[in-house]
């Protein structure tokens, strides 16, 4: 009897060990199956990407490292580095079958991925429009059609909700300024914020251009006159937002802006009003709505 149970206590060894090594690892990077079964194995390099894969719900073993909040979905993606200087050994460690990023770092990116033989998605998200055309594209390939139908019909029911409650108002001239650490832009109707602007019925100071910002140029603007000034603050908010108030402050001719007599400058949140379009496009639009047309909510 007691050889009998010294032989099977390796084999009882041997299975708890088989077993271990075939339970999941709760850390482990999730798999999405295909239209034809096929694994994927996907990688996002931006948040707002990320979050449209999370509205078709659709699985990512790697995601961007950012201080932004990413959907819970992604708790255990692994962390591939910033958008703009992806970790090229953790991204390539994780087999990638498909990387997505945005048109706007395109350029910055493609000669590291080409060095590195990485085919690369870059998504349009410089309007709605063509964000809604970037979602039913992912939904047709990822097999998540219904997903994709919903989301773009909710923005297209926002949309024309705010063209019924705008329609008969008269539309303001939007003077539109980015800032970063040490300088500001002005946005065109070819940004995403310029074409929320353009969505929402406002009038932008800055037409005719090709590029979606310029740089500033305050007599240009002065003459202008806008009635509403939008002031974006993106890199380090808090610190874009002083240099705003100083620059208003220092500058003199800010202050025979009727937008700044009225006391109608406003500065947009980045979590809600980043610089490329975000599947909380609905969301910005009612609040852009407020600003542009307070009657409405007087």
């Amino acid at each position: 009897m007691r050889k009998r149970r010294t032989g099977w206590l390796p084999l009882m060894i041997m299975l708890l060990v088989a077993a271990a090594g075939c339970s999941p690892d709760s850390d482990a990077p999730t798999e999405q199956k295909g239209p034809e079964g096929e694994d994927h194995r996907i990688i996002s390099l931006s948040v707002a990407v990320t979050e449209i894969f999370d509205a078709l719900e659709i699985d990512l073993v790697g995601v961007p490292t950012s201080s932004k909040k990413l959907p819970e979905r992604y708790r255990n993606a692994k962390r591939v580095g910033y958008a703009k200087n992806p970790d090229m050994e953790v991204l390539l460690a994780l087999k990638p079958t498909d990387v997505y990023s945005v048109t706007t770092i395109r350029y910055d990116l493609e000669p590291v991925f080409k060095k590195h033989g990485v085919h690369a998605n870059f998504l349009d998200l410089t309007s709605l429009s063509s964000m809604e055309k970037e979602i039913l594209t992912l939904g047709e390939k990822y097999k998540r059609q219904k997903q994709a139908e919903k989301i773009v019909s909710r923005f297209e029911k926002k949309v024309e909700e705010v063209r019924k409650k705008t329609r008969d108002l008269e539309k303001p001239d939007v003077l539109i300024l980015l800032g970063v650490p040490g300088s500001y832009l002005v946005a065109t109707e070819h940004s995403y914020i310029g074409n929320l602007v353009k969505l929402a019925g406002g009038n932008n100071v800055v037409q005719g251009e090709k590029v979606e910002y310029l740089e500033s140029n305050t007599e240009y603007l002065y003459e202008s006159n806008p009635d509403v000034i939008l002031r974006l603050a993106h890199g380090m908010p808090e610190e874009v937002v002083k240099m705003f108030d100083e620059e208003f402050k220092k500058n003199d001719i800010w202050k025979h802006f009727d937008a700044v007599k009225n006391g109608r400058v406003y500065d947009l949140e980045e979590e809600l009003f980043p610089t490329t379009a975000t599947i909380r496009a609905d969301e910005a639009l009612d609040e852009l709505v407020k600003y542009l047309y307070p009657e409405i909510h007087e």
